[in-house]
């Protein structure tokens, strides 16, 4: 079994409200648009293995370390992650006839800062999540990232974690 922190779209942020995180995983993963190394060097300081991909606003520091498509096995799962890979009925262009012919049993993008967990049944059930944004930078409401535990090809315990508003006390309240 793997305990496995899911973030995305951090835009440079480092905030220990991130980071607490990382003592309960045993692998981290990140959904690309780092921006810097920052957050990248943290993570490396625990000694846990790390899997990411780079994302549209990564720069040439984040692509040598990262690839643009990462594909792997975890816990006889098939993984795809990937920055800008859309959602069932909504895949990118770019990569829709790859997924029709060798979907993963997974697949995890970022990009759009909006939190999705769902599943595709014209593709043999594959889990598309996106973890939202852990960062500040952008349109969303809630910084968020998610935490589930992969078991002998099953995904279990998914959960998501809300790190607080994007703009603490700029935002009104939506009531």
């Amino acid at each position: 079994m793997k305990k496995i922190l899911l973030l995305s779209d951090t835009h440079g942020c480092y905030e220990d409200d991130i980071i607490k995180h990382f003592e309960d995983a045993d692998e981290l993963w990140h959904a690309g648009d780092w921006t810097n190394l920052t957050l990248n060097t943290m993570m490396e300081q625990t000694g846990k293995p790390i899997r990411g991909v780079w994302g549209n606003v990564d720069g040439h520091e984040i692509r040598a370390i990262y690839p643009l498509h990462n594909r792997f096995v975890c816990e006889g799962l098939k993984v795809w992650m990937t920055h800008i890979g859309g959602y069932p009925g909504k895949y990118n262009p770019k990569i829709r006839v790859q997924l029709q012919t060798n979907p993963p049993d997974i697949f995890i993008c970022g990009h759009s800062h909006i939190l999705k967990v769902v599943r595709d049944p014209k593709l043999n059930n594959l889990l598309c999540i996106n973890p939202g944004a852990a960062g500040r930078h952008g349109f969303h409401v809630m910084r968020t990232m998610i935490k589930f535990e992969l078991d002998a090809g099953k995904i279990q315990n998914m959960a998501v974690i809300e790190l607080g508003k994007r703009t603490a006390g700029i935002l009104p309240d939506i009531q």
